[in-house]
């Protein structure tokens, strides 16, 4: 993980991982920073260990999670095939909590829609989200970052028993999806991956 951070920071790319941990208040989450801007990336882009660290205090939270990145462009392909690809705009990793309701659901799209992650046009950053430059996203459904090492001593397998069953977790991300295309500007592209499929991104 460390290494995917470090790789990334210095190609000038920008993520975070994005968890709403509150259960009876739909409208508190936590950002917690990964990958570090262009700008930053010659200083830190050795410090691989806090933005570790920053990653794991985000994941302790038992709800649906997201990993959001910025990108100049993203394709998804499975078995060689292209089946989503977008031009500037998210890619956005999605984790389903076996708990998750819509409004976990709402709380994530509102993130994706309105989190600030581009310059003004006077190169101020931090000043324009998905939403109002209407920017294009990938989305890829990714159980895997409710992955958890059991503790057993000298092992290293891994358990899913947060992740949302498969039957519910496609029907509750087909909706996710439906909503999210809905509620973005008419000149951003929603593209998506293959559900439950072994995919390159």
């Amino acid at each position: 993980a460390g290494q995917f951070s470090r790789r990334r920071a210095c190609a000038g790319s920008l993520g975070w991982s994005v968890s709403q941990h509150a259960r009876h208040s739909p409208a508190k989450g936590v950002l917690a920073r990964l990958p570090i801007d262009a700008a930053e990336a010659t200083h830190h882009c050795t410090l691989a260990r806090p933005q570790v660290l920053l990653l794991l205090a985000a994941t302790s939270a038992r709800a649906m999670r997201l990993v959001l990145q910025r990108v100049k462009r993203a394709s998804v392909t499975v078995d060689e095939e292209v089946v989503g690809e977008i031009g500037k705009g998210m890619l956005v990793l999605v984790g389903i909590h076996r708990d998750d309701v819509d409004a976990d659901a709402a709380w994530c799209r509102e993130r994706i829609l309105k989190t600030n992650f581009w310059a003004d046009e006077n190169g101020r950053p931090w000043k324009h989200s998905v939403g109002s430059l209407g920017l294009d996203v990938l989305c890829v459904s990714q159980f895997t970052l409710y992955g958890e090492l059991k503790r057993k001593k000298g092992r290293g397998n891994l358990d899913w028993r947060h992740a949302m069953g498969p039957e519910p977790a496609k029907a509750f991300y087909e909706t996710f999806l439906s909503d999210l295309r809905g509620e973005l500007p008419e000149s951003s592209k929603l593209a998506d991956g293959r559900f439950g499929a072994m995919m390159d991104v």
